[in-house]
């Protein structure tokens, strides 16, 4: 026989889409097992109640013919053979009749009774823990709406705790149901095989015992047939047996095993959080905005696949996109009055989603993975193992509050070890090692340890300060009518930032200025015990440089890239980058004013710098093709100018000649006869007409 389809018991707690799909297929399975059984019922009903009329009609005809004697017929009612013969045959169909009687029997034993014991009881039971397991279901879902819907404000200890009672006893009747109904549905991929086979079995073992009895019509290899068919019969169905065993310890197994996830928030302590997880799956709460400031949740079953976010609603077969979050952007927020919110944001920031997950644990645990995907550490060899290492770097990247005053002399660079721009000659390399650190950085600097708001008015002169022009608004839209410079822009690159700090410097012409700058704002911080940094999106187009705020999306803060003049990453610390910024302006005396800004990555501070450098070079090579192309249309220009004076000057030439080839046959003798008058004209008198003719010509060819 072939292998037995079956329902992973396992996945019952679970309750995926997937679980449910297949659960719809094996209950479609059932009722047409339920449709095609009832069909074979009524096939061998018929069969059973044509045997029974056989019987009795032959019973019937057997005692007809015993009473033939007894009738009065008009005609040849004495003949005794006649007589004789039809006693045999009464004797015959008699003896036949009882055979028929046999028959009846067996079929009713061994065709009839499993069908009918199939048909009203097990597919019965199916039907029965269909029902309970849809109600049990359905009280699953009110239970997690309304434990859902706790607040977090207004905490009440009596209902949440009855709420996270209610859930418990749901989702516990849940999975023993699901267990119980997953088990019913598994054994009847067995019993359908029985009701088929037995009854068929019990009718061709009635017929053949049927048959012997009258003659021996019956040859070895149907008793070879029925015997492996019996035999078939009876390995199934202790397999079935064993297989029933081994499904109810399971769910004893599983009952125990299962008793601590039925708690919709359990204890982090007795299950750990597993922050290396480089895919994930489970239901989750989702915000829809239904309106201006009314929005709605709905519950679907989210999953990885990939570097993308995938949503399955319960029922459907196949789950749909919902973010792409390779180089995506996650943390927990506070949303409305709901628990456990984390939103995800795009890598261009342009899409996000807000998710509510049932627990803590939960919810950070999607943070992390979303966070591994987010680094495509799925692409990996081994991503559990990438991913406990990359998490244990950032965790020791990170810069944690305390470690300020204990870290900042470490951070300043040793001058033997500090490189060089590539652009500065080696004159001003040399020039530049012979200052002292401290006067690269302007005196009585005051250090910005955080970002201005576009709302407030210091970013009025912010903006001045970054080179914008033109009137802000509270939306961080500019007011002066262009469009977007990044909706077309070649390069676009997206990156988490923290702020750390700016101030003004000297010069711009070395990375040295970087590193005395990060020196500065770190002691700075560690002194007056700032902690606190401003984390935001660090757009690189081949236009500006762009800081937006995660949450609302607004642009915080814009650099001009023309104004970037250096842009380098600590040596010896791989998260602090920093950019020089040249602008018009001056707090003094005119020069331009250069201001140092200081950031912390997650450990992609090379790979920001070099992002920079490559929109630069993006961004000149494009102004290269610019101004070769305004100087090919002004060379165009001039080509044509110069055909436009060739074509006048031959066109005059053209007049000219027809001019003097008129004078010429003008002044010809009159051969016809003295009628024809002559016009002699002087040569004053020419020359004045050829030039009235060349002006009028001129005149009409500049109009």
């Amino acid at each position: 026989m072939p292998g037995i389809d079956k329902l992973p018991i396992e996945d019952a707690l679970e309750d995926s889409p997937q679980t449910r799909s297949l659960l719809g297929v094996f209950e479609e399975d059932a009722a047409a097992i339920s449709s095609y059984s009832q069909q074979l019922y009524q096939a061998m009903q018929r069969i059973y109640d044509a045997q029974n009329e056989l019987s009795a009609a032959t019973h019937l005809t057997s005692r007809l013919l015993k009473e033939y004697d007894n009738q009065r017929f008009p005609l040849g009612g004495d003949d005794e053979v006649m007589s004789s013969t039809l006693q045999q045959f009464s004797k015959m169909i008699d003896e036949i009749s009882s055979f028929h009687a046999v028959l009846s029997t067996q079929l009713a034993d061994a065709m009839m009774f499993p069908i009918t014991q199939f048909k009203e009881r097990d597919l019965k039971e199916i039907l029965t823990l269909k029902e309970v397991f849809q109600i049990a279901s359905s009280d699953h879902d009110l239970a997690m709406n309304r434990y859902s819907r706790l607040s977090k404000r207004r905490d009440v200890e009596k209902v949440r705790l009855e709420v996270m009672e209610d859930v418990y006893t749901a989702r516990k009747k849940q999975h023993q149901t699901m267990m119980h109904y997953f088990s019913a549905l598994n054994t009847l991929q067995y019993k359908k095989k029985i009701s088929l086979l037995e009854p068929l079995l019990g009718y061709i073992q009635a017929q053949s015992s049927f048959f012997k009895l009258g003659s021996e019509n019956l040859t070895p290899h149907w008793e070879e047939f029925l015997s492996n068919i019996g035999t078939s019969v009876q390995n199934v169905r202790r397999e079935m047996d064993t297989d029933v065993l081994s499904m109810q310890q399971s769910i004893e197994d599983l009952e125990g095993a299962s008793d601590p996830l039925y708690l919709p928030d359990p204890d982090p302590a007795r299950i750990p959080i597993n922050r290396n997880l480089s895919r994930k799956s489970g239901y989750l709460n989702c915000r829809n905005k239904t309106g201006l400031v009314s929005s709605s949740w709905d519950r679907h079953f989210y999953f990885t696949q990939g570097g993308n976010l995938m949503s399955q609603a319960r029922g459907e077969v196949a789950g749909g996109l919902v973010l792409d979050i390779d180089n995506c952007s996650v943390m927990a927020v506070d949303c409305e009055d709901r628990r456990y919110c984390f939103q995800i944001t795009a890598f261009d920031g342009k899409k996000s989603a807000i998710l509510q997950a049932e627990s803590r644990k939960d919810c950070e645990e999607w943070i992390a993975t979303i966070n591994n995907i987010s680094k495509q550490i799925y692409l990996s060899e081994n991503p559990e193992e990438t991913a406990a290492r990359v998490n244990q770097s950032a965790l020791d990247a990170v810069t944690p509050s305390p470690s300020f005053q204990q870290r900042h002399e470490s951070l300043r660079p040793a001058a033997k070890s500090r490189p060089k721009a590539s652009h500065t000659s080696s004159s001003d390399s040399a020039s530049l090692s012979t200052l002292s650190l401290d006067s690269l950085v302007a005196p009585d600097t005051p250090i910005q340890f955080d970002i201005i708001s576009p709302v407030s008015e210091e970013y009025a002169g912010q903006a001045k300060l970054a080179g914008q022009t033109g009137r802000t608004n509270p939306f961080g839209e500019s007011g002066d009518g262009k469009p977007e410079e990044t909706e077309d822009s070649i390069l676009q690159q997206l990156y988490m930032v923290r702020f750390l700090g700016s101030m003004e410097v000297r010069s711009g012409e070395s990375a040295d200025v970087i590193y005395e700058t990060m020196r500065h704002i770190l002691a700075a911080r560690a002194i007056h015990n700032v902690f606190r940094m401003t984390e935001s999106h660090l757009l690189v187009t081949c236009d500006c440089l762009k800081l937006i705020d995660p949450q609302t999306q607004v642009t915080r803060l814009r650099f001009p890239l023309p104004s970037v003049v250096l842009c380098a990453s600590h040596q010896e610390n791989k998260r602090l980058l920093g950019f020089v910024l040249q602008c018009s302006g001056s707090r003094a005396e005119g020069r331009p004013v250069s201001v140092c800004y200081v950031f912390e990555s997650n450990n992609e501070g090379e790979k920001i710098c070099d992002s920079v450098g490559l929109a630069k070079q993006i961004a000149f090579h494009s102004d290269m093709d610019r101004r070769a192309t305004v100087k090919q249309k002004e060379l165009d220009k001039e080509e044509e100018r110069q055909q436009e004076e060739i074509s006048k000057q031959k066109q005059i030439e053209k007049d000219l000649e027809e001019q003097s080839r008129l004078i010429a046959a003008s002044s010809r003798p009159n051969q016809a006869g003295g009628e024809a008058q002559v016009l002699v004209l002087s040569n004053s008198q020419s020359e004045d007409s050829d030039t009235g003719e060349e002006g009028k010509r001129k005149g009409e060819s500049e109009a």
